[in-house]
């Protein structure tokens, strides 16, 4: 991705709508360019999905959800409400029309245009943090240590085999080991273990939410305004956004940038956008003392399982399940996490672990919705990251600035544009 243009920009009053990591690094770069920025969310900075996530930057993260085969998993997400990826029956109905999408995005050629468009949103995407970070003093809550994807089952290896082909040709740097070569990288790892993979361009967050929160904070400390309030609409005359109204009042505004993850389809819909949005209910568990000590995160293709060494101890993050944004959470799914992360750690310890549950902002292609309304240049859309909100907040944050500076964006946007459905 090329160097941010030198060209001056007119400073703008712009409001960003969303305080998770897409808006507060969209506020940042906002800010970097000479605008007048306000953040408002209902919540504080970094408590919504960005709380608890699994700290990955899963830069290698190029396929779709929805490979291949998709099709005839839908009876297996209704049949097992723990499983990796699960749907509650009752919210089928609503999700129907999502989920046709879904299955259509593992078409073959379908996936290749996906892994092609997230290939080039992802190249260097780490690269768009490090001012960022150095600036608020938080380059040490990174690491780059890769990750492993781990496998028990010896025929999900096999297939594994097939996704790292796809993701190789589109650039990831990836390699396979044996199940001793593995145990030696982490030695946690139990000895079932059928074999993996090893992604060593993958960095991790020791603390994802301290990350955020810090983010927020120096965009304040250098003249930012962050409010907490609950955006009801946003108000159009001829054509463009003049005001965000909220439950406190109206905030005027030369520009909107909507990035509040799973709420922000109403948002959209408001500026006469039409986009699929659904939520992935994930959960965690973070363990303070589990007993095993990892130096680098382990994925389980087995589970839909991401275990993260952080500051707070081992986090075990990931499963989807749809369901929406009102049901009340199923607690078993964190709780399966116990149980499934000690097939992987035998020495493994849960007690006093503390759970979560929190919804990623999904859409059936598994791309983001990054570009400008179609009939409101002025608004600004970015949401529906689902599992790569952290990976590609700076990214994105770097590309609504250049959208709102008007200057051509460093990167082809046509992928994501909000009416590619």
């Amino acid at each position: 991705m090329t160097s941010a243009s030198p060209n001056p920009v007119r400073p703008r009053q712009v409001v960003v709508i969303g305080a998770g990591i897409v808006g507060v690094c969209s506020a940042l770069w906002l800010q970097r360019d000479g605008h007048r920025v306000t953040l408002l969310d209902r919540q504080g900075p970094g408590e919504g999905a960005s709380f608890g996530n699994a700290g990955v930057f899963a830069v290698e993260s190029v396929l779709p959800v929805a490979l291949p085969g998709t099709l005839a998993r839908v009876p297996g997400m209704l049949a097992d409400p723990l499983g990796p990826l699960a749907l509650r029956w009752g919210y089928l109905p609503r999700l129907a029309p999502w989920l046709l999408r879904f299955v259509a995005a593992s078409r073959p050629r379908r996936v290749e245009e996906i892994a092609q468009a997230m290939a080039a949103l992802l190249e260097g995407c780490l690269d768009d943090y490090l001012p960022l970070l150095a600036d608020a003093g938080l380059a040490e809550t990174v690491v780059r240590r890769g990750w492993i994807g781990a496998y028990l089952d010896p025929a999900k290896l096999a297939a594994g085999r097939r996704a790292v082909e796809l993701q190789r040709a589109h650039g990831v740097t990836v390699e396979e080991l044996g199940a001793e070569a593995l145990r030696q990288m982490e030695p946690a790892l139990t000895r079932e273990l059928a074999g993996g993979f090893y992604y060593p361009e993958v960095a991790h967050s020791l603390d994802s939410y301290g990350t955020v929160v810090g983010l927020a904070r120096r965009f304040a400390e250098t003249g930012g305004t962050i409010r907490r309030e609950e955006v009801r609409r946003l108000q159009v005359e001829e054509g463009r956004v003049v005001a965000v109204e909220t439950d406190r009042g109206r905030e005027p505004c030369e520009a909107v940038v909507v990035a509040a993850g799973a709420w922000s389809r109403r948002l959209a819909a408001g500026v006469g956008a039409s986009v699929p949005l659904d939520t992935e209910r994930g959960y965690h568990l973070t363990i303070a003392e589990p007993g095993v000590q990892l130096s680098r995160p382990v994925y389980s293709s087995d589970f839909g399982m991401a275990c993260t060494p952080m500051s707070a101890g081992l986090r075990l993050a990931g499963t989807v399940e749809l369901g929406g944004l009102e049901a009340p959470p199923d607690w078993r799914r964190a709780e399966v996490l116990a149980t499934r992360g000690s097939r992987l750690f035998p020495g493994l310890r849960s007690e006093g672990a503390s759970r979560w549950m929190g919804f990623r902002p999904s859409l059936p292609d598994s791309m983001p919705v990054l570009g400008a309304a179609p009939r409101v240049p002025n608004a600004i859309l970015a949401f529906g990251h689902g599992h790569l909100g952290l990976t590609l907040g700076a990214r994105t944050g770097r590309l609504v600035a250049e959208l709102v500076g008007q200057r051509p964006p460093s990167l082809d946007l046509s992928p994501y544009r909000p009416d590619r459905f």
